[in-house]
This record gives C-alpha cells, structure tokens and sequence, in this order.
C-alpha cells in the first residue's frame, strides 16, 4: 500500500474515533433533553446532534461532489425528524461508511489533485485528501459541542468517553 493510502486510511480511523466515540454520548441522551439550548442563539441538543450524524454524508455531497445547497440541506431533512438515539447512532455509522467507501474508491492521483468546492465558495477549494482533514476536525468540533452540552445538563461524561 502506498504512503498516502496509509494516510488516508490513518485519517479515516481517526474520523470514526470521533464517529465512535460521538455515537456513545448520543446513546446516553435522553428524550427529555432534545429541546435543550444554552443560549438563545446557539443550536439546541437535537439540532447539534442532527448536525453531527449528518457530517460525514453532508461533507461528502458538499465538498467532494459539488452538490447545490438544495441537495445540501435535504441531507439534514432526512435526518431532522429522527429522535431514538439508537437511530442516529446507526445514521451516523451509515454516513461514516459512505464517505469511507468513497475515499477508497479514489486512485492516489484523484486523492492528492482532485480538486472540488462546495455551493458557498466563490473561488478555490481543495484537494479531497485536504477535505477529509477538514471533515475529520468539523466532527471533532461538534463532537465536542455534543459532550459540553451533555455537561452543562449534567450527565455522567467525562474524558474516557471520548476514547
């Protein structure tokens, strides 16, 4: 296997540590919290928690395949009316699986020259190897929302859920 395959493939489990590790605070929430918002101008526990499932997919269609904000947003939709945890988790787990297949359907050149932008670029993008990088630290971003919300409610987390 080629050095930049260890790459991606290095990446690609350091983006299901946060998928893993997400989908067992997701577990822990209870139905009763879905509506919980620590300011008014922030995303409530349900939204956040849509928003993290959706990532990998979303990122996917956005940033590596050029969809429109329409296609965009219908990803979220789908996802906006679950609220079983279990659910969720196997979404997640599900959109984790497709942007990996993705990134292994992808030759070296594709990986390393590929370039793509998503609808709210007016110019540039990246290189997709660059873009799983972007997409591994946007689940991280909001895996950590996630566990600081569960915080400020008061469940039992704490930094060993996060390994």
């Amino acid at each position: 296997m080629s050095e930049l395959f260890n790459v991606r493939d290095h990446l690609l489990d350091e983006l299901y540590v946060a998928v893993r590790t997400s989908k067992k605070l997701i577990i822990k929430i209870e139905q009763k919290d879905w509506n919980y918002r620590p300011k008014e101008n922030m995303r409530s526990l349900i939204e956040v928690t849509h928003h993290l499932v959706s990532i990998p997919l979303a990122d996917l269609k956005c940033l590596l395949q050029e969809k429109s904000e329409d296609e965009y947003k219908l990803i979220e939709q789908q996802v906006a009316p679950i609220r079983e945890t279990e659910q969720l988790a196997q979404v997640f787990e599900h959109n984790y699986q497709t942007l990996k297949d993705y990134f292994h359907s992808m030759n070296e050149d594709d990986l390393m020259n590929k370039v793509t932008k998503p609808f709210y670029y007016q110019e540039g993008g990246y290189v997709q190897i660059k873009w799983l990088m972007e997409i591994l630290t946007h689940t991280f971003h909001h895996r950590a929302q996630l566990f600081n919300y569960l915080k400020e409610l008061e469940y039992d987390v704490n930094m060993f859920d996060l390994y």
